[in-house]
C-alpha cells in the first residue's frame, strides 16, 4: 500500500511540475529536458500506483519503452496533427521527434530504477532484520 501511495504522490507531483514547466518556463533546451524527465517520472509514478508489486526492473523497462515508443510515434506526424485538433494532447504525445529526448528518457529511467531498487532493497533488508530480532 505504501508503494502505491508513493506512486500516486510522485505522479501527481511530476504532473504539477511538468505543467508548471510547460506553461511557465521559456521554451529552451533546459525546459525541454526538464519536461522530458518529468514525463518519465510521471509515467513511473503511474505504473507504480497501478502495479505496486511489480519489480523495479519491470517498471523501469516499461517506463523507458513507453517513453521511447511515444517519441518514435512522433515520426508518424500524428501527434502534431492531433495537437492541431486538441492542444492538450501535446502533454501526452509531444509533437515532433527529438533524438536528445531518447537520452533523457534513458538516463531518467535508469535513475528511477536505481532509486526504486535501492529503496525497495532497503525496506526488504529492514523488514528481514526486524523479523529475526
Amino acid at each position: 500500500m505504501k508503494r502505491r501511495l508513493l506512486g500516486i504522490a510522485v505522479a501527481l507531483a511530476a504532473v504539477i511540475c511538468g505543467l508548471a514547466v510547460h506553461l511557465g518556463a521559456a521554451d529552451t533546451a533546459a525546459s525541454d529536458i526538464a519536461g522530458d524527465a518529468l514525463y518519465v517520472v510521471a509515467v513511473w509514478g503511474g505504473l507504480v500506483a497501478l502495479f505496486p508489486r511489480a519489480s523495479s526492473w519491470l517498471i523501469g523497462a516499461i517506463v523507458v519503452a513507453w517513453s521511447v515508443g511515444v517519441e518514435l510515434f512522433q515520426l508518424t506526424g500524428l501527434p502534431v496533427a492531433w495537437a492541431g485538433e486538441w492542444p492538450p494532447i501535446v502533454l501526452v504525445f509531444g509533437t515532433v521527434f527529438d533524438g536528445r529526448d531518447l537520452l533523457v528518457y534513458a538516463v531518467t529511467g535508469a535513475a528511477l530504477f536505481v532509486m526504486d531498487a535501492t529503496v525497495r532493497g532497503s525496506f526488504s533488508r529492514r523488514r528481514a532484520t526486524s523479523a529475526t530480532v
